[in-house]
């Protein structure tokens, strides 16, 4: 058994600096949970632009990172969209062992 340690995620918006295009609003969020269970409050949306801009960097926020890497202390990723200036935040929500065999 190969057992690892991982974070639960919330990513919430943090602040719109334009205008709000997509329907969103400060305090959206969606959970990432038990490594890959996505999850949004029902009857909320998230934008699938703003969730394409940040997906990339979940796996590693999941995960313990060196004290020197960048995304070990950045955690604002913004929405593609200029007009929108979207900005969310990624945060640790709880730190879970699991089974890697399980997750492949």
């Amino acid at each position: 058994m190969s057992e690892m340690d991982i974070y639960d995620l919330r990513v919430s918006v943090d602040r719109i600096e334009g205008r709000s295009v997509c329907g969103m609003n400060v305090g959206d969020h969606f959970d990432l949970t038990n490594s890959a269970h996505l999850t949004i409050p029902e009857g909320r949306h998230f934008c699938v632009y703003a969730l394409a801009s940040v997906l990339p960097f979940l796996a590693a926020k999941q995960r313990d990172l060196a004290a020197g890497d960048w995304l070990a202390q950045d955690s604002h990723f913004i929405c593609p969209d200029p007009e929108e200036r979207l900005v969310m935040k990624v945060e640790r929500t709880c730190r879970r062992t699991m089974n890697s065999e399980d997750l492949t």
